[in-house]
């Protein structure tokens, strides 16, 4: 009973002694059978492959095409990117899991990992609201848009939503610096802030104050805005539409696919959030729901954009088919 009681004390002493570096972390991942993994990694490969393509031909078609070089469509090509970011982030690293059962990754990997996740999320946001501001201009003040639109204030606005999603992330993980780890188990498919701090050997107050208050101010700011933004398109292109029924539909066309890329995006994010409220549903379901958010935009976006803008769809099949002209 005594050396039951030593060995007891001995470990619980072994579980607080914080890890020194190299860390190597584990990410728990799904749990599947070895025989399902080979599929579910074809699955994977699919998606990401989609969106490699999906994205990749919107944002050469746009960077090849200079009657694309308008602000709307430099603003989509920048969303592109950030698809590509939130799909590369996740979905190289699952595939791996699921073929290899690669499930390490060291410290560094890990905070890269993590932070491009964050990012992903901040920056959708942020660009999202500047293309509901560009929208805005276009349709509220048309005879000045240009004027006000111009090229530098075109990339100071996209320049803008990326370094505060960064400068917003790079204060979010200046916490994680001299917090001392004691666990090696990140309880999920990929790393994350909360996932990382969870195995602290202390609690950390201050970096869960902070990631509450950036998610709900940027969340509220962003939504107000585009809110407000959309709201008064709506209502100027409804006193338009009376005159002119053409300009109405025209920028309804125009404004629709951010809409519905926005609502696509908080319906991912909050399926996410209530995934965790659910005690009753299996892990492999509440970490399937949250890996949405990185897969279902990426692959969804340049397929909204594709089919909803002419100019977009016209050049690419223009582009197409001098390609295969040439070929012949």
């Amino acid at each position: 009973m005594i050396w039951r009681a030593v060995l007891l004390w001995m470990e619980n002493q072994t579980m607080v002694i914080p890890l020194k570096q190299p860390i190597v972390f584990q990410l728990e991942g799904f749990d599947v059978q070895p025989a399902n993994g080979p599929f579910l990694f074809l699955l994977a490969l699919l998606a990401y492959i989609v969106a490699l393509l999906g994205n990749g031909v919107v944002i050469c078609v746009i960077m090849t095409d200079k009657n694309l070089y308008r602000p709307m469509f430099v603003m989509i090509c920048h969303l592109m990117v950030c698809d590509l970011l939130g799909a590369t982030m996740v979905l190289p690293r699952l595939m791996m899991d699921l073929l290899m059962g690669l499930k390490k990754i060291a410290y560094i990997p890990a905070i890269a990992q993590a932070f491009c996740a964050h990012t992903y999320g901040t920056t959708m946001v942020t660009l999202l609201t500047v293309m509901a501001y560009d929208r805005y201009i276009a349709v509220c003040e048309p005879l000045r848009y240009h004027s006000i639109m111009t090229s530098a204030r075109l990339h100071s606005c996209c320049a803008l939503a990326w370094i505060v999603a960064l400068l917003l992330i790079v204060v979010l993980f200046s916490f994680h610096m001299n917090v001392p780890l004691c666990g090696r188990v990140i309880q999920h498919v990929y790393c994350s802030n909360r996932g990382i701090l969870n195995l602290a050997c202390t609690p950390t107050p201050a970096n869960n104050i902070y990631g509450l208050t950036i998610t709900w101010t940027v969340s509220t700011v962003t939504f107000i805005f585009i809110a407000f933004s959309y709201i008064r398109i709506l209502s100027v292109s409804l006193k338009q539409g009376r005159t002119n029924s053409s300009l109405r539909s025209k920028a309804f066309q125009t404004c629709a696919p951010h809409i519905v890329v926005y609502v696509l995006f908080q319906i991912a994010a909050l399926i996410l959030i209530l995934s965790y409220r659910f005690p009753s549903l299996s892990q492999n379901i509440k970490k399937f729901l949250s890996i949405l958010v990185y897969i279902i935009p990426p692959i969804i976006n340049p397929i909204i954009y594709g089919l909803v803008s002419k100019d977009l769809r016209v050049s690419f099949m223009k582009h197409f088919s001098n390609r295969v002209r040439n070929k012949a």
